[in-house]
């Protein structure tokens, strides 16, 4: 989602100018802050309403704050922290590189007290499905990470309009109930992001209900003009809306007046927001919405350098807070702009193109379509260091985009889970959920149960009533079946948190002389696999198709998954099967013999 700042010669509500020149004091005011910061000592956190200003010289004694250090500085600390094996990734990767993630809707999960909302408890009585921390066991589904869309109070349904950046909405809990997750989620060895919303507010938050004072110090907390300045957002969106006080800019809706980060201020605010999920209720880290519209230059309203520039400072600020903490991007753009938001402003970001080609492949059954995007992913990137997803929150589900066809839906599947990346899935994806827009229907209660309307989601009536494949999609009708969407799911993620090469190798498409498949190399120093996956609703034997494989020496195909192949691959020409069976996927551990 997106933020605004108004950076022409036409004065704010205050008499104040946003102009180019404003970036080089807001840079000096910032590095300001974080002096204060530094000296300050840990205390009650601030209520939203209390995030005190930060002048130049005075100290700042009610808020505690991490200090930024100076990369310049010999004497910057290093985490210096036991290693651990939650925190170690595989062969020198970051940790999250070995996680497969699960984005939840917590309203949409499990209701645990019967009001028909989902809520925290829910998910923790849930989360033996995600995950039972057992690595022996198969009836899980084996994710190890979740993503918790927006917990924290707000006036809507989607808590994308938050009131208050500190405390858990009611609707879902508590705090507490919060830091309980958080102790049973990692007693099975599953990692936790929060959606930390930084671009805006509700309109019902404190700070913007002061910031409508036209002699309040909060008044440029947000953007205002005293006049409209007439233009539209990037996709042709009304952006300035007008209010008694003003007119504000809001990038998505008049209810989300964004946040105006030319103000230091505000920047401390985020800054204390982020630090108490970090250290006071234990986050892993966060998913960071809708950042290439952080900060606009005039007319220029998405992806510009001064919202590179706050995100590096943020990126500073939280891995002084904790070095391992996971920030997560969505910046939803092409390839090569996403590229530049990784490595200095989020650790990871979310790859739209290749989700869409997901999709296309999947549907049209070719497979250069999505070939030809995970070369220019995986050539644009370092290694791994993207998010993988098909369909999230904001788009209509995998198996409605696909007519209902579980064939393109398992091919979906096997891209996702076998590649490079961190891979994404939406809750109800792994049992083929559908849903098309308005937003509300891409986002209903999960589907336990296929017995009654409530669909095993509460004992209540549901928030929202399910979706209407209910009595033929479920969690019940499908862990049994060794054959279902669910099962696959399982299959691969646990195949996958088996074997490092598929999640942390290097990838190498191998030619396969068929448009049908898509072939693939996955390899560490210690293992490499061949992944073979047909795309299209055909077979393909043995005379249309051959791999071309470069060997260093002599191997022996142990299958993992999928057909036992009938010969070793040798350098050249190699064909593993008679037939390869319409949209299914095949993985082969290619062993160095002695």
């Amino acid at each position: 989602m997106g933020d605004g700042r108004f950076q022409t010669d036409l004065p704010t509500g205050n008499g104040r100018f946003h102009t180019k020149a404003s970036m080089k004091k807001r840079l000096l005011l910032f590095f300001s802050i974080i002096l204060l910061l530094a000296a300050c000592q840990e205390t009650e956190r601030p209520r939203p309403t209390a995030v005190p200003d930060a002048p130049d010289n005075t100290p700042v004694e009610t808020v505690g704050a991490t200090a930024v250090p100076d990369p310049t500085s010999t004497n910057t600390p290093s985490h210096t922290a036991t290693p651990d094996p939650f925190e170690t990734g595989t062969n020198g990767f970051p940790w999250w590189n070995d996680l497969v993630f699960y984005e939840i809707f917590v309203r949409s999960f499990y209701d645990s007290d019967g009001d028909g909302i989902g809520d925290l408890n829910g998910v923790i009585e849930k989360l033996d499905y995600l995950n039972d921390g057992d690595p022996t066991t198969s009836d899980d589904l084996g994710v190890t990470g979740i993503w918790l869309m927006p917990i924290t109070v707000s006036p809507s349904y989607h808590g994308y309009d938050v009131v208050d950046y500190f405390q858990v909405d009611p609707e879902y809990g508590t705090n507490e109930d919060f830091l309980r997750l958080m102790e049973e989620a990692h007693a099975r060895g599953i990692r936790v992001i929060v959606d930390l919303v930084m671009n805006h507010t509700s309109v019902e938050h404190p700070w913007f209900i002061e910031s409508q004072d036209l002699d309040s110090d909060m008044r440029d907390w947000y953007i205002w003009a005293e006049e409209n300045p007439g233009y539209r957002g990037p996709d042709g969106q009304v952006v300035w809306h007008s209010s008694a006080s003003g007119t504000y800019y809001g990038v998505f809706w008049s209810g989300m007046p964004d946040l105006n980060y030319e103000n230091p201020n505000v920047t401390f605010a985020m800054f204390e927001a982020a630090k108490f999920w970090l250290e006071e209720m234990n986050v892993d880290g966060f998913r960071l919405d809708a950042i290439k519209h952080m900060i606009e230059e005039g007319e220029a309203q998405q992806n510009t350098r001064s919202t590179h520039d706050w995100l590096q400072e943020f990126y500073t600020f939280y891995k002084a807070v904790e070095p391992e903490a996971l920030t997560v991007g969505e910046a939803w753009t092409s390839t090569q702009q996403v590229v530049d938001y990784t490595s200095d402003e989020v650790d990871i970001a979310f790859q739209f193109d290749l989700a869409l080609d997901v999709l296309n492949s999947a549907g049209a059954g070719l497979a250069q379509i999505f070939a030809d995007t995970q070369q220019e992913v995986v050539d644009a990137f370092p290694p791994n260091q993207y998010a993988t997803f098909i369909t999230n929150h904001d788009q209509n589900r995998v198996m409605s985009q696909l007519r209902g066809d579980e064939g393109q839906a398992r091919v979906a599947a096997a891209l996702l889970l076998t590649g490079p990346g961190v891979p994404f899935i939406y809750y109800g994806e792994e049992i083929g959920m559908t849903g098309i827009k308005p937003d509300e229907d891409i986002r209903l209660p999960m589907q336990w149960a296929s017995n009654s309307l409530t669909v095993g989601f509460t004992e209540g009536t549901p928030w929202r009533p399910a979706a209407a494949d209910f009595p033929e999609r479920s969690v019940a009708r499908q862990t049994d079946d060794p054959d279902s969407l669910l099962s696959l799911y399982r299959d691969l993620i646990h195949l996958r948190n088996e074997h490092e090469a598929l999640r942390v190798g290097d990838w190498a498409l191998v030619e396969a002389n068929s448009p049908r498949l898509y072939t693939f190399l996955r390899q560490t120093e210690n293992e490499t696999v061949l992944v073979i996956i047909n795309v299209n609703r055909n077979p393909v034997t043995a005379e249309n198709y051959s791999l071309d494989l470069e060997l260093d020496g002599a191997v022996t195909a142990v299958p993992l998954y999928g057909l036992q192949p009938t010969t070793n691959p040798t350098n050249g020409s190699y064909i593993p099967f008679d037939e390869i069976p319409p949209q299914s996927v095949h993985v082969i551990q290619l062993i160095p013999e002695e």
